[in-house]
């Protein structure tokens, strides 16, 4: 009786949530991606990027409003997959892209303001005993990067997953060791970092989880670990990954369910609110907020009708993405420059750079 009413429970929470509907983007015909599209970003005008640019591995492009060439690695045998977006304490904005088979976070600064393009690109942080990394968030306030990477295995073991974090000067340390862990996200407030940890066993993927840690965004620290969210309690869906994940500015958590064509939305006790269902695409590899507002949600993934490609759907929503809102806010704390006066009157200029959106 007792295991009934707990799945009772459990039917009726899931039923609760709310049902949205996402909608094509960029369909298989149009789109310059290959299947390979991961690692959504957004930088401060809401333009959405992403890898497998040209379906080349060592590429990442803009996605929308239109596409375009971010970043080329050098490097033929490198394989980009994060992207991040941050503005330096001189207000410039910079980008930050892992690369998963060099064990490095590259870093691109220069950025012409008119065509969006980076004149620079140099490596940010390194270390050979990274397992990759895979994604990447950004605690802003501190300039702290945090990534994670997996090591695929048929039986999972803690060493198949690590934690990361680079401060503002690219120094690495490693967090923690896990089975296979890939989503990584920071809270609005700092405050929480999530990290999504699965288990595979003969083969087969059996657990699917998001983990939270209590943060320390200035030493990077984490404490307190806790499941967040387990999927197979949840709906019944442990057998289907978590990849990427992303924030609003109310602390809402976003979680990819990449095979099923869905995003699973939390609030921040834990509580699932919403799924959002994908139209164009069955493995949803990652997702961004974006466009003039930075109310419209990415997702991205390879595409259900052709599979080679790399597609895009678009949710209209009405809350702001933590990582567009965080771009919002450096720009308008950018740093005074004075002046004075003939009179001998100290005056201050706010310097603001920025692209204007083009949606």
């Amino acid at each position: 009786m007792k295991l009934a009413a707990a799945f009772s429970f459990l039917a009726s929470g899931v039923l609760a949530a709310n049902r949205l509907q996402a909608v094509p983007f960029l369909g298989a015909a149009d789109s310059l991606f290959g299947a390979g599209i991961e690692g959504a970003g957004v930088d401060r005008a809401g333009n959405i990027y992403a890898v497998d640019f040209n379906n080349n591995a060592p590429s990442a492009g803009q996605i929308a409003p239109t596409q375009e060439l971010l970043f080329q690695s050098s490097n033929n045998e490198s394989l980009v997959n994060g992207i991040r977006f941050n503005i330096d304490s001189s207000g410039a904005e910079e980008a930050y892209i892992a690369d998963a088979t060099t064990h490095q976070v590259i870093r691109l600064t220069g950025r012409d303001e008119s065509s969006g393009a980076f004149s620079k690109n140099s490596v940010f942080c390194h270390d050979d005993t990274m397992l990759q990394p895979n994604d990447i968030a950004i605690a802003p306030l501190s300039g702290r990067v945090f990534l994670s990477g997996m090591n695929w295995t048929s039986d999972s073991v803690v060493g198949d997953g690590d934690l990361w974090t680079c401060d503002s000067s690219g120094a690495a340390k490693r967090l923690g060791t896990f089975k296979r862990t890939n989503g990584v996200e920071v809270s609005p407030d700092e405050k929480t970092l999530y990290l999504s940890e699965a288990t595979n066993a003969g083969g087969a993927v059996v657990s699917n989880v998001v983990l939270a840690f209590d943060l320390d965004a200035s030493t990077g620290d984490i404490s307190n670990q806790r499941v967040f969210a387990d999927f197979a309690q949840l709906d019944n869906t442990a057998d289907t990954d978590i990849d990427g994940m992303r924030t609003d500015e109310n602390g809402n958590l976003y979680v990819t369910r990449n095979g099923i064509g869905q995003v699973a939305i939390f609030a921040p006790s834990g509580e699932l609110t919403a799924y959002i269902n994908a139209t164009s695409i069955n493995y949803v590899a990652n997702l961004e907020f974006g466009g003039a507002s930075g109310t419209d949600l990415y997702l991205i993934g390879r595409c259900k009708e052709d599979e080679t490609k790399g597609c895009a759907d678009v949710y209209k929503g009405s809350v702001v993405g933590r990582a567009f809102r965080d771009l919002q806010k450096k720009q308008s704390e950018t740093p005074t420059e004075s002046t004075e006066t003939s009179a001998g009157v100290v005056t201050s200029t706010v310097v603001i750079t920025g692209r204007c959106p083009t949606h």
